[in-house]
């Protein structure tokens, strides 16, 4: 029988040497990418720590006084509050919307579909989704989305005037009155009134509105006409006289007023006639300011009260798509033994949601929040492009003012001391999540 063979272990310099050789291998394989890093990452932090400490031209120690001004300045410390308002609201409402989406379309045929509609809006750069939403928050509601909508849905349940812009011509009996307009003298039973008014476009004209005609007297009553007293050329046309083609203010409401209350009132016929009961008799004729009220144009998205809601809602639009589709493979993955046993227990499908599916899905609802949050720390594009410049210190925001103080305000010791803020405030986060990862490779 044949001795077995044994191998004999290298010479002590020779491991050494293989050890090194792959050392060196991997080292010449990471030098471009640690150049990179240096040249990219690592000299620019260093750069702007030292900078943060030097006045504004580079040629004199400032100390901390740059970062004190982080404190300080008016405009930084609006950036640092609406920093505070991404960072707890944009995060959440994307998260949440995404585990949403995730959670509703898992089991239906067209889950597919809806995801990837949501998750499109995230192969757009911040450039065109800051124009896109400039257009759709536009206070015109004729170019505005938001708007649009608002308007027809607010002109659903309180109609605009016909009138908007209607007041009295030359030798009218009406003066002004609260918004509206009223009779310089008292009316009385059997006397006919009028109230001639101009300044309304014949295509903004009531569609029913039929040519004026002069209302008859009737001896109980008062009775009057409500018109458009304008003929168009020279020298045409009689005024406080309805003429063949001036059209009466159909719907124009007329008040009868005594000692400052409303005795009686009535609306104008599509010829602009009305007829006043006896109440009426020895009150004044009010057209009251309801007539004239202007159409309703909306909201203004983009003033300094809804600027940084309205920008949040265009960073939802785009990033809830990332948290849908992550949330969505964390569900895949999820054991469906425990959701099915979690049923036969009799647990309602809110309580296995709100029992098992989100205590299962923590770990990528964590890692959801802490990516968007460090995102929203950075954010720039959509405030610069969103924001109109009457605006855009109100949505102004940390990395916004980075930019203002480095490239427009000439202060690039404060620009870097803001940078430095920034990341200081981007390494907890950070610092949390690689806890969290590391946490979950010991699982």
């Amino acid at each position: 029988m044949a001795a077995p063979t044994t191998t004999a272990p290298a010479p002590p310099g020779r491991r050494r040497s293989v050890t090194g050789t792959r050392r060196s291998v991997a080292v010449l394989f990471l030098l471009p990418a640690l150049v990179l890093l240096g040249a990219l990452v690592v000299y620019p932090i260093g750069y702007s720590l030292i900078r943060s400490f030097y006045n504004a031209n580079g040629d004199g120690f400032a100390g901390f006084d740059n970062y004190k001004a982080i404190f300080t300045d008016d405009g930084i410390r609006t950036a640092l509050k609406n920093n505070v308002i991404w960072v707890v609201f944009a995060p959440t409402v994307s998260t949440a919307l995404g585990l949403i989406f995730a959670v509703l379309t898992e089991r239906v045929r067209w889950g597919t579909a809806f995801k990837l509609v949501v998750f499109m809006p995230m192969a757009i750069s911040m450039l065109a989704a800051g124009i896109i939403f400039r257009l759709v928050y536009d206070q015109d509601p004729g170019k505005g989305v938001a708007n649009a909508v608002w308007v027809g849905i607010h002109d659903t349940f309180a109609q605009s005037s016909a009138f908007p812009n209607a007041h009295p011509g030359r030798e009218s009996p009406l003066k002004a009155d609260q918004g509206g307009f009223i009779t310089a003298a008292t009316v009385h039973t059997g006397q006919t009134v009028t109230l001639p008014l101009v300044g309304v476009a014949p295509d903004q004209m009531p569609g029913g509105a039929k040519k004026a005609v002069a209302a008859k007297a009737d001896p109980g009553k008062i009775t009057g006409t409500a018109w458009q007293d304008f003929t168009r050329g020279k020298g045409v046309g009689t005024l406080g006289v309805p003429d063949p083609s001036e059209v009466g203010y159909d719907g124009m409401r007329i008040e009868a007023v005594k000692n400052g209350k409303v005795v009686a009132s009535t609306k104008a016929a599509a010829d602009g006639t009305f007829t006043l009961p006896a109440a009426a008799d020895g009150a004044q004729l009010r057209l009251p300011a309801s007539n004239f009220k202007q159409p309703y144009n909306g909201v203004d998205w983009l003033g300094p009260s809804l600027v940084t809601p309205a920008i949040i809602g265009s960073y939802v639009w785009m990033w809830a798509g990332f948290a849908m589709v992550l949330i969505a493979a964390g569900l895949a993955g999820l054991p469906r033994e425990l959701l099915e046993a979690a049923r036969v227990d009799g647990a309602t499908e809110w309580q296995v949601f709100r029992k098992v599916t989100i205590p299962l899905l923590a770990p990528v609802l964590a890692v959801v929040t802490v990516t968007l949050m460090i995102n929203v720390l950075k954010v720039f594009d959509l405030v610069y492009i969103i924001a109109p410049g009457s605006s855009q210190d109100d949505a102004n925001v940390l990395a916004l003012e980075l930019y203002r103080k480095g490239f427009s305000e000439g202060q690039p010791g404060i620009a870097s001391a803001i940078a430095v803020f920034l990341l200081l405030l981007v390494i907890p986060v950070m610092w949390f999540n690689v806890r969290r990862l590391r946490r979950e490779e010991r699982r």
